[in-house]
């Protein structure tokens, strides 16, 4: 595990360290690795899973515990790996929950109305951009373009266990990339703009674009907390911080624009990720995709038959 840390999330690293203290070091710990066998992984998931255990955690433990277990092959340490056929079936991701065009308006101009905070600019933001989580918390004025009308996302930030902070690049080339502003993002980002070089003594506009009073930076756990607080005074469906991207995903789909500039803005590593996220977004798509095959063919067919037609009309006319 310690060489992978390097490539790791620091938010991925402190769950996969935790998974080993909590779970494989106290069950499997004490054995020697040639003497684990498959019969003693099962027992370990039979009896997790029967006192209540949630599938996808036992899911995770195991297979970190195969992973493992692979690499104490690959080293010659093992003939085999014991839990090659261990690890119970991923269960099925559940079905993401994300606000209509009509809710995600209706939550923002409550923000503006009751509100008018910096939360309110940022929640205008990542609807309007669907920037992550992490991106939208470590975006400083240096990576804002406001006269370009863009963005870039150089920085990501996460809270490890909602405790220490952590600015990191994010994981994927394709993530660290340039973003285009609409209007509305471009007055929520004026907006913080204004408020912050009116706050600063020389008016100047430098570190994060969404921070606390001091400077410092907005704590995770606490923006999804306004999140929450502020969707259920309009009783509008409960979604977490990340569904907002999802939102603007679905709201960009639904309106017609095509997946191939839609997992472009969302910075997906390939269009792959964006049909597997949203393909079932695409079922009208897809019924007029067909409508349209069948009707080009129609109109071929028809002017192959006109023109048949006309040879055989053309063909008499002659005869006679």
């Amino acid at each position: 595990m310690e060489a992978k840390r390097p490539a790791l999330a620091p938010n991925t690293w402190a769950g996969y360290r935790a998974c080993i203290e909590r779970d494989l070091v106290p069950a499997f710990g004490g054995m020697l690795l040639v003497d684990l066998r498959p019969k003693h992984i099962d027992a370990w998931v039979s009896v997790q899973l029967a006192t209540g255990r949630g599938r996808t955690t036992v899911h995770h433990a195991a297979a970190m515990l195969r992973n493992a277990l692979n690499h104490a092959v690959r080293k010659w340490r093992l003939s085999y790996n014991p839990a090659k056929h261990s690890v119970p079936a991923k269960p099925r991701a559940a079905v993401r929950v994300c606000w209509t065009p009509d809710q995600a308006a209706a939550f923002l101009r409550h923000n503006t109305e009751h509100y008018a905070d910096r939360l309110t600019d940022l929640f205008e933001v990542m609807l309007g951009t669907g920037m992550r989580r992490g991106e939208i918390l470590a975006l400083h004025w240096s990576d804002v373009h406001l006269m370009d009308r863009q963005l870039y996302v150089r920085w990501t930030l996460t809270a490890v266990n909602n405790g220490k902070i952590h600015l990191s690049e994010p994981k994927t080339e394709a993530s660290r990339a340039w973003i285009s502003l609409s209007p509305r993002v471009m007055a929520a980002l004026h907006r913080q703009a204004a408020l912050q070089m009116a706050a600063h003594p020389e008016g100047r506009l430098e570190g994060l674009v969404f921070a606390r009073p001091d400077g410092e930076p907005l704590r995770p756990q606490w923006v999804l907390d306004q999140l929450r607080k502020r969707t259920v005074e309009l009783n509008l469906p409960k979604i977490g911080l990340h569904d907002l991207r999802h939102t603007a995903a679905s709201i960009m789909i639904a309106a017609g624009i095509p997946l191939a500039v839609a997992s472009k803005t969302l910075r997906h590593s390939n269009l792959a990720i964006t049909v597997d996220l949203y393909g079932h977004l695409l079922k009208d798509s897809a019924d007029d995709a067909v409508k349209a095959l069948s009707a080009a063919l129609d109109r071929a067919d028809t002017e192959v038959t006109g023109q048949a037609g006309r040879r055989v009309e053309h063909g008499f006319g002659t005869a006679a």
